[in-house]
């Protein structure tokens, strides 16, 4: 087909269903006679087999750009802001976000999902278990996999190839965060913290973790808003919490004492604990860490979110409920209602609890070589207000004697 304009085109009429139709085949001299003739006969064969050769066309470049638009890249942005908007944590996001960008997306990124094979994402997993990170090898393939799904989910993959891969990494060493457990040592590093002669917000929020044995994530975003200092109640926002629900921590004498002390470092701090060089911003992520790296303590010692492995140690070992514990600790009861129902049901214990645990401490700093019983934390409850009256069966009901 010659136009007015002068170019020339490959043209292809052809008949299917009862009706004529036209199939074009480009423009010469880009498509050679020889090419056009080679298109005319395959266009000729789907015909004799039953196939609309112009449709046939249409649904090859509908399929061309589907696969050129739904790249892993592509499909891993809609799950970061999925999961954005769902209320996941900003570190988890920034978390996820790094390893599926920085990690995968110089390998996966701009291929399109359907045509990942498992052999491609395993290189690029085996090359990081290889420099030794074999956590972050088994958390990428289950992002990866999480990306996938919701590929097939949406109809732009066919199947998860991480499946195939269960099995293929080897196993993560556990490193379990270093906590000081023995009651001797923790009274030094009490007294260390006291003594502390840093920057006065670091060490309140240490003797603050010490005291309610809060993730240090939560410690240090703390507002004012959230503190009930006439209730003695820290209210954390859900949006806050690794369980991603509120959690309400009772404040003993202690942690109040400490709230009101770095309440006049920075009056005008919306943040309990701000960072050294802006008030509006809270306290760095290694702020508390290397704070205690300062006094001495390494990372195989101690860390800041070591506070909640030893209150949960010693509370234990003392014979306080273990459910009341875990309550304390705001680590999330599979069963929904028997959620709802401790985290009711054990508020008071907790502020017994609480409170023990506060003037345990104390006294760990003052005899760190002496042990302390449950009776013993229990009769330094003078002052206490009515309802923070001590637990009568806390011992007795668990058959323990004072020396326990």
């Amino acid at each position: 087909l010659v136009k007015p304009s002068g170019s020339r085109l490959w043209n292809q009429a052809y008949r299917f269903g009862g009706k004529q139709k036209k199939l074009s085949h480009g423009a010469y001299p880009s498509v050679s006679l020889a090419t056009a003739r080679l298109l005319r006969d395959e266009a000729r064969k789907l015909l004799a087999s039953g196939v609309d050769p112009g449709a046939n066309k249409k649904a090859a470049k509908l399929t061309a750009v589907i696969s050129v638009n739904n790249t892993f890249g592509r499909i891993a942005e809609e799950y970061l802001q999925r999961i954005e908007d769902e209320g996941a944590a900003e570190s988890t996001v920034k978390k996820n976000r790094w390893m599926l960008v920085d990690l995968a997306g110089p390998d996966l990124g701009t291929r399109p999902i359907a045509d990942i094979t498992p052999a491609e994402i395993l290189v690029l997993l085996q090359r990081i278990e290889r420099s030794g990170r074999r956590e972050t090898a088994r958390r990428l393939r289950g992002l990866i996999g999480t990306v996938f799904r919701l590929g097939v989910s949406t109809l732009r993959a066919e199947n998860d190839p991480t499946h195939l891969l269960r099995g293929a990494l080897k196993a993560p060493k556990v490193q379990h965060r270093a906590a000081i457990t023995d009651e001797k040592q923790l009274g030094a590093l009490l007294a260390a913290i006291d003594a502390y002669d840093g920057w006065s917000t670091l060490r309140c929020a240490l003797q603050f973790t010490a005291l309610t044995f809060a993730r240090p994530g939560e410690v240090r975003g703390a507002t004012w808003a959230e503190i009930d200092l006439e209730g003695a109640i820290w209210r954390i926002d859900g949006a806050r919490t690794k369980v991603r629900r509120p959690h309400d921590v009772p404040l003993s004498r202690q942690a109040l004492d400490v709230l009101r002390d770095v309440k006049e470092i920075a009056p005008k701090s919306l943040l309990v604990f701000p960072a050294i060089r802006s008030n509006a911003r809270p306290l760095s992520e290694n702020a508390m860490n290397a704070a205690l790296r300062r006094m001495g303590f390494t990372q195989d010692e101690m860390t800041a979110h070591g506070f909640r492995a030893a209150a949960s140690s010693i509370l234990n070992e003392r014979g306080f409920r273990p459910d009341v514990i875990e309550a304390a600790l705001g680590h999330q009861d599979q069963n929904e209602i028997r959620r709802t129902y401790n985290r009711a049901s054990y508020w008071s214990e907790r502020i017994e609890l609480m409170q023990a645990w506060a003037n345990c401490l104390d006294q760990l700093k003052q005899t760190p070589d002496e042990k302390t019983s449950v009776v013993g934390w229990m009769d330094q409850r003078s002052g206490l207000s009515g309802r923070h009256r001590p637990l009568p069966s806390v011992a007795t009901s668990r058959g323990l004697r004072p020396s326990d």
